[in-house]
């Protein structure tokens, strides 16, 4: 059994409706959430389904919090948090519940993630410091940005980094629960690299594994909106006073 969550707000309905098919055709039992963060619930009438709940939450709450609203309604082996902009095959989430079911020290697992152009998104990562998210944007040392993103290494091997972008986190449901799942704080961006932090201190890890893959319309939107760059200059501040420089 599986269960995942999308958290929506004001989403392009054509490619939500790529993703949540993308889910439905996966061949096992299966429970699609959808919280909707919207102003307004005209979404529902479109996802009339026995295999999806929808939410209307009637207020932008945040991601996290959003997530952990189904958090005590989750009764599965494994719990996606997936993004309303990924698009993959009917394989993807059989392989890789495969691959980690048998490693009790793994809390979740992500597959190769790459842009609708077939170009790779470097989603793994070393855990951030203050410096790198400047870097990011200043792109002051381009060594560092390349060793904070694992480049020089093989990517296409399955290995353990520190942190992984959250668009697609396949978890035991059983260690998302005992994290409590998000920490609501963070309104948006940093609780994935946050979460990934709570999964350290179970002493448990994340797996990347490139041999399967998915399609991710990666959005960059606190590169386009000052409001968004303040959000994430907020849970950044969040992020650091929580875990330190």
């Amino acid at each position: 059994m599986i269960t995942a969550a999308i958290v929506l707000y004001n989403e392009n309905l054509e490619i939500l409706q790529k993703t949540i098919d993308s889910f439905l055709k996966t061949p096992l039992k299966k429970k699609l959430f959808l919280i909707d963060n919207s102003p307004s619930n005209i979404l529902e009438k479109h996802f009339n389904n026995p295999e999806i709940e929808y939410f209307f939450v009637g207020e932008n709450i945040g991601f996290g919090a959003a997530h952990n609203l189904v958090l005590n309604k989750i009764e599965s082996d494994f719990h996606l948090i997936l993004n309303p902009d990924v698009v993959f095959t009917s394989d993807v989430i059989p392989t890789l519940i495969k691959e980690i079911s048998n490693l009790n020290d793994v809390s979740f697992i992500t597959p190769k993630v790459v842009y609708p152009n077939k170009e790779t998104q470097y989603v793994c990562r070393k855990h951030p410091t203050f410096f790198d998210l400047i870097n990011r944007k200043l792109k002051i040392s381009k060594t560092q940005l390349f060793k904070n993103e694992y480049r020089n290494q093989n990517i296409e091997k399955p290995f353990y980094p520190e942190f992984i972008h959250g668009c697609f986190m396949l978890f035991k449901t059983k260690d998302f629960k005992l994290i409590k799942g998000f920490d609501e704080r963070f309104f948006l961006y940093m609780e994935d690299a946050d979460i990934c932090r709570k999964i350290d201190n179970l002493g448990k890890k994340i797996l990347y594994y490139p041999k399967v893959e998915i399609v991710h319309h990666h959005q960059q939107g606190s590169s386009k909106s000052i409001k968004l760059f303040f959000r994430h200059t907020s849970s950044a501040i969040k992020y650091f006073l929580k875990w330190g420089f």
